[in-house]
């Protein structure tokens, strides 16, 4: 199956672009913040929680990281002013971190100190390895000044992590654990399956062991396995924990985690860079891919169903 996922992703910059982005519609909310606030209203009507994310990393100029800010403030607002159960997700090269590390923190202080205003949170995501010395240098100073409404991404995959757990850990911070889906070197990162699967056990356990609330970010099932009969083991109350998905992504594994009584966010990107974001999430994360392709045959073709 992961050589068709794979075949699958080689093939994406052929398909025309209506088509990308008919395929996109059930995992981007759409192109406006309208769309968001239908989306996130559905599933908070499902009893699911949701962290929005204002699509548009490949920002060229201090004026267009500027404009991803004042976005942010616009779905603060909106979810404020409609009562939902969201926070939201930045990503720094998305604020500026690649035109340099004092524009990123100004924007990303102006995000998280208007979320504060608001009663939100903010999660600072992780990219690839390049940007997981500043993205935790930004977290700590943050910290420092007396952010607490401010949380973090870490990647099992990445060999760093279980260490970083360690260095985190005096700040009890808020994290969102998941494998990670860039491509690192081997000295960087584990590639084998079932090492980054080994790794994400042990940074669960580390991140619990250190008090600090957990995102349990993956579509893996016996991952979410192995997440259940963790948190059942050490007693952790519904609200010391939640489990986290892409929209549109193995949906039923969410729908049943929510029945089983588990918290449960759902990611919900939009905004007008829907096409950049559709082909890296998916050359990235092959298996999404195939899910994807899965979801469009069961769709498309009657008597077929979704085994992904």
């Amino acid at each position: 199956m992961a050589i068709l996922d794979r075949a699958i992703v080689r093939l994406l910059p052929a398909v025309p672009r209506p088509v990308v982005q008919k395929l996109s519609q059930r995992y981007i909310a759409g192109p406006e913040l309208k769309d968001a606030r239908e989306t996130v209203r559905q599933l908070n009507a499902q009893g699911k929680m949701a962290t929005v994310d204002v699509l548009g990393e490949e920002i060229k100029n201090e004026e267009e990281a500027a404009a991803i800010v004042r976005a942010y403030q616009d779905v603060f607002a909106d979810i404020e002013r409609c009562a939902l159960d969201a926070n939201v997700s930045v990503k720094l090269t998305g604020l500026g971190l690649n035109l340099g590390y004092d524009v990123c923190r100004a924007n990303l202080e102006t995000v998280v100190a208007d979320a504060a205003s608001r009663g939100n949170f903010v999660r600072i995501d992780m990219e690839d390895s390049s940007t997981t010395d500043d993205t935790l240098r930004l977290y700590r100073e943050l910290r420092a000044d007396g952010h607490e409404n401010v949380g973090v991404v870490l990647q099992a995959m990445l060999r760093r992590t279980v260490a970083d757990i360690g260095a985190l850990a005096p700040l009890r911070p808020s994290v969102r654990l998941c494998k990670g889906i860039y491509v690192e070197p081997h000295e960087v990162a584990y590639r084998e399956f079932g090492a980054v699967r080994a790794n994400y056990v042990r940074a669960l356990e580390s991140l619990l062991d250190a008090g600090c609330y957990v995102g349990i970010a993956t579509h893996d099932e016996w991952l979410l396995e192995q997440a259940q009969q963790i948190v059942s083991e050490r007693g952790l109350r519904r609200d010391e924990y939640e489990f986290q998905m892409l929209l549109g992504v193995r949906a039923e594994l969410g729908n049943r985690l929510v029945r089983d009584g588990h918290r449960l966010r759902i990611y919900v990107p939009f905004g007008r860079h829907w096409y950049a974001y559709s082909l890296r999430r998916l050359q990235e994360n092959p298996k999404v891919a195939g899910y994807i392709a899965a979801d469009t045959v069961g769709r498309l073709l009657p008597g077929r169903s979704n085994g992904a």
